[in-house]
């Protein structure tokens, strides 16, 4: 195995790690969407963005 397919393979989140950037991209026109799924691809959005804020001020108040 070679070093570069070491350090991928360490930070190959798989689905999980997938998920993330799926949400953050433009919706596919190809692919069907309906109200449900863009509501909850918006909740998503909000909770990840909120939960790294609150990360980074916890971070910032520990080393304060």
């Amino acid at each position: 195995m070679s070093e570069n397919n070491k350090v991928k393979g360490f930070f190959n989140l798989g689905e999980f790690g997938s998920y993330f950037t799926r949400v953050f991209q433009k919706p596919d026109p190809n692919q069907k969407s309906n109200i449900n799924l863009r509501m909850m691809h918006g909740i998503n959005k909000i909770s990840i963005v909120v939960f790294l804020l609150a990360l980074i001020f916890w971070i910032v108040k520990r080393l304060a």
